[in-house]
């Protein structure tokens, strides 16, 4: 596969993270042109500014509407490596989400761990069989935007829709080529997204939790592979994410696959009576 390099930088587009908490704690240019089309008047993918494809992914899957998703989050700090694996849906248009969240067993420390069930909506995590004391009938509500990295790590899961609007502040883009992904083709793009530009981008909803996590990150640098269909849909993307500790640097990368567009997802979301208020204890 040829590998074509389309560089984009931060000049040629001038107009135009904390895991020791939450469940990681318990384990170019503008536009120009008309370029290809497919015959009905949808520009070709290939044929676009990878800038602009990258800087239009969150707006595509909006109008997409919902998706399934399963994600992955592997950490790494001072020779020790875990991956906590989640499966869901998640509604673009509200930003909202339901996963289920499994941790490795060494993690938790108990080979019957239940999996964590995550409710993500715009500014809030719950979290369900979260442990560490909590009753495992009640809920626990965090403000993603009070957490220095934002919700983009702690849950073990990076929220789909701040997946998709990190790349509004990708930089230094490279398009790599086609490729196939689970049966369809997909372009795949290779960059670095920056924390800050991301977060002044980004949608309203999303705001609060990516500009948390631009002042939080010790860098704001994102380094990030992306892969997309003909129609501009965020099949996969990769994000990897590093910063400092108390201890050694810890490295995250987080994985999210989307498939399954148009479905319908519901969220619900507990009743106050159900969220625990309690002290929640660490370890």
């Amino acid at each position: 596969m040829a590998v074509q390099q389309y560089r984009y930088g931060r000049g040629a587009r001038a107009a135009c993270v904390l895991a020791a908490a939450g469940v990681v704690a318990v384990a170019a240019g503008c536009a120009g042109g008309d370029g290809g089309s497919d015959g009905s008047g949808r520009r070709a993918v290939a044929a676009q500014r990878p800038l602009d494809v990258l800087d239009r992914a969150a707006d595509q899957l909006v109008e997409a509407g919902g998706a399934e998703t399963r994600t992955s989050m592997e950490t790494a700090a001072g020779g020790t490596r875990v991956t906590i694996r989640g499966q869901g849906a998640y509604d673009f248009r509200r930003q909202m989400g339901r996963l289920k969240v499994v941790l490795p067993k060494d993690t938790a420390g108990a080979d019957d761990q239940r999996p964590i069930t995550e409710l993500l909506t715009p500014g809030a995590l719950y979290m369900k069989n979260r442990g560490a004391g909590v009753p495992d009938d009640k809920w626990v509500r965090i403000d993603t935007t009070a957490l220095k990295d934002g919700n983009l790590v702690t849950g073990g899961v990076t929220d789909p829709m701040a997946a998709a609007e990190l790349l509004r502040g990708a930089e230094d883009v490279t398009y790599v080529g086609e490729t196939e992904l689970a049966g369809v083709t997909v372009h795949h793009y290779r960059g670095v997204a920056d924390l800050g530009r991301a977060a002044r981008a980004a949608s309203p909803l999303s705001r609060g939790a990516l500009a948390a996590a631009a002042k939080g990150f010790s860098k704001d640098a994102v380094p990030f592979e992306a892969y997309l269909d003909e129609d501009g849909l965020l099949r996969k993307v990769r994000h990897r994410f590093s910063f400092s500790s108390e201890g050694p640097e810890v490295s995250v990368v987080s994985t999210l696959l989307l498939y399954g567009f148009g479905l319908p997802v519901t969220v619900t979301l507990p009743d106050d009576g159900d969220i625990y208020t309690g002290a929640i204890r660490h370890g």
